[in-house]
Order: structure tokens, then C-alpha cells, then sequence
């Protein structure tokens, strides 16, 4: 299989040997395969600003693997937990599911309505709000809220308790996936030198993450014995960040990485829309578990998906803590 952009999505084809197939430009540099056995998506998103200092103590970024063959059982899961909660068209943004709607303690009787009637009384209370904050003049509060409520639209039907109980039972079914393998640098920004990394926040974690899957290819090629395994990075599409990364990705196929030389990752990143693509939603899940622990000691969604962190002779290899010495975090702490 192999991938290219088309129209900021990815299309996945199926090429035989052939003499008159041409897939230059797709691999890396000297070589001619022209049948891949195996495929791996690594589907990344990123939780956290990169600024220094940023409104955010630790930036994330994760990535989560999955051989091709599981795409769409991953979906088919999904897309039932989306069905059971009535959410066949959301996105799932963890981190504004995860919020508190004050509106709704507002509203008599919330929890004994139906759907429909719950969203009508949500949206009827928004939009009174919506229309004062125009009349007051405060631009900037209007433009806030307005944003809040469309990035939450899609969740105003469930109750806070029935959003918590969503996200878990997703990272519940993460967790259950055996074929997975989750990557992710985290990085503490308190104790992150640029000068000293000559690099930025993103581009050491981007880094991290590619090094991490490449290896991880590795190791499922040798063990196999199967020479013939391929990866495609899989990113939500941010146009500042495609570019960076795009370009990042060039320079890591010509000279490697601090780690690794990159031989069975494939061209540049893949970006997408991630409204549309289900298993970068729950990239960015895993990304919104990962920070909650650092910044908030937050583990019950961390525990849930845990298991499918990489790990070598049980120590963990998948996820990093960049921050001070002497950290007593359950990544530190199992660090080889």
C-alpha cells in the first residue's frame, strides 16, 4: 500500500510488482519495493501549546499506531460508542467534552428530558446570552462565547456526567485494542532549553515521535522477518504546523533522526481534517489524558489506555517525560 495527498485527505492504494509501475517520490531514497506485506497509520495530534511560556505547563504530542488491517474494526467501535450516545456526526473533542455547560444547571429538570428537548432549552438560554453580550458592546466576550458554544454544540444534549461516562468508555475500548501501540513526548516547558536543544518545543516532540514508530517497525520487521513493513504518519491538519512538519520530515528521511535512520516511514506527514477522521479524534484523546496527569494528577483516563503504551521487557519505551531530574511519574520512574 502507499499513500499520497490528494486534496488534504489520503488515498491508500494497492500496487503489484510491475515494471510498469512508478512509485517514485514515495519512498525513501534507494529503494524499489513495489509490495508492501504490512502498513501501519500512526495517527497523530497534539494537546498543549508549544509556546514558552504558553497558557500550558506541558506540551504533548501523540501518536497512535495501528496496523491497516484494523482500521475499520476501529471505526466500526467508534463509530457504535458514537451511535449509543447519540453522537453519529461529533467530533470527539475530549478536552471540550470534558467541560462543565453552566446553562444546563439552569435548565428544571435537565436530566429527565429527552434529547431533543434538552438541546432546544440549552440553544434557547445560548442564545439570549449570545444577543446580550451584542447589545453590551464587549467584543471580545461575545467572540469567546460565541466560539464556546460552537465547539460544544455537538455535546449540549448530554449531560456532564454522560459526557464522562463517553470519554471513558472510549478509552475503555483504546485500552482494548491489543494491536495498538501509543507514542508521546511530553514536555515539561519549565525545563525545556531551546538554545540548549536547538530546537523548538514541537519540533523535539515530532522528533521523539517518529523516532519511537520507526523503531517500533523495526522491531515488528525483524521479528517477523518480513523486510517489507511500511508506516504513514497521519496528522490533524493545521497549515502552520503541515508545513513544519512536512519539512521536518524531508530533512529526518535524508540525515535521520538524533535516534534512528528512518527506513520504513513513508513520504511526509498526511494531514486531515480531524472532524472527519475518526482515529485522530482519538489521538487526541490519548494527547488530553496524557497532560490532564502531568498538569492536574489526573489517571483515571491515563489508566484506561495505559496498557497500549510500547514497552520493551515491560519497561516503557513509548512515552517520555521531558522535565527535571528525580520526577516521581510512572514514566520516569519505569524509564530503562
Amino acid at each position: 500500500m502507499v499513500f499520497s495527498n490528494f486534496n488534504r485527505t489520503f488515498v491508500a492504494c494497492v500496487w503489484e510488482e510491475s515494471p510498469s509501475v512508478s512509485i517514485k517520490g514515495i519512498f525513501p531514497r534507494n529503494q524499489s519495493l513495489f509490495f508492501i506485506h504490512m502498513v501501519y497509520f500512526c495517527y497523530i495530534d497534539e494537546s498543549g501549546t508549544p509556546d514558552i511560556p504558553g497558557n500550558t505547563s506541558h506540551y504533548v504530542l501523540a501518536g497512535l499506531s495501528i496496523p491497516v488491517k484494523y482500521w475499520k474494526k476501529c471505526e466500526q467501535d467508534i463509530t457504535g460508542l458514537k451511535k449509543k450516545f447519540s453522537l453519529e456526526h461529533a467530533e470527539i473533542h475530549t478536552g471540550w467534552m470534558m467541560r462543565k455547560y453552566l446553562e444546563q444547571n439552569r435548565i428544571d429538570s435537565f436530566e429527565n428530558m429527552n434529547h431533543a428537548q434538552r438541546r432546544h432549552e440549552v440553544e434557547k438560554i445560548r442564545k439570549t446570552e449570545l444577543f446580550k453580550l451584542q447589545k453590551s458592546q464587549n467584543k471580545h466576550q461575545y467572540k469567546q462565547t460565541k466560539k464556546n458554544y460552537r465547539q460544544t454544540h455537538a455535546y449540549i444534549h448530554l449531560s456532564y456526567n454522560e459526557r464522562i461516562t463517553f470519554i471513558q468508555e472510549v478509552a475503555t475500548l483504546i485500552g482494548s485494542w491489543t494491536f495498538a501501540r501509543l507514542f508521546a513526548e511530553c514536555i515539561n516547558k519549565i525545563h525545556f532549553d531551546p538554545a540548549r536543544a536547538r530546537q523548538s518545543v514541537d519540533e523535539q516532540a515530532l522528533e521523539q515521535i517518529v523516532s519511537r514508530f520507526e523503531q517500533y517497525m523495526k522491531i515488528v520487521s525483524k521479528s517477523t522477518k518480513d523486510g517489507k513493513i511500511y508506516g504513514a504518519l497521519i496528522h490533524d491538519n493545521n497549515e502552520t504546523v503541515s508545513k513544519k512538519h512536512t519539512a521536518l520530515m524531508q530533512k529526518f528521511h535524508h540525515q535521520g533522526t538524533l535516534w534512528t535512520s528512518i527506513e520504513h516511514i513513508i513520504e511526509t506527514p498526511l494531514f486531515v481534517n480531524s472532524e472527519l477522521t475518526s482515529l485522530v479524534q482519538i489521538a487526541d484523546l490519548c494527547c488530553y489524558s496524557l497532560r490532564r496527569y502531568f498538569e492536574n494528577n489526573e489517571s483515571d483516563l491515563l489508566d484506561r489506555i495505559q496498557s497500549r503504551i510500547d514497552r520493551k521487557n515491560g519497561k516503557i519505551v513509548g512515552v517520555r517525560h521531558f522535565t527535571e531530574s528525580g520526577c516521581p511519574c510512572i514514566f520516569c520512574a519505569s524509564s530503562p
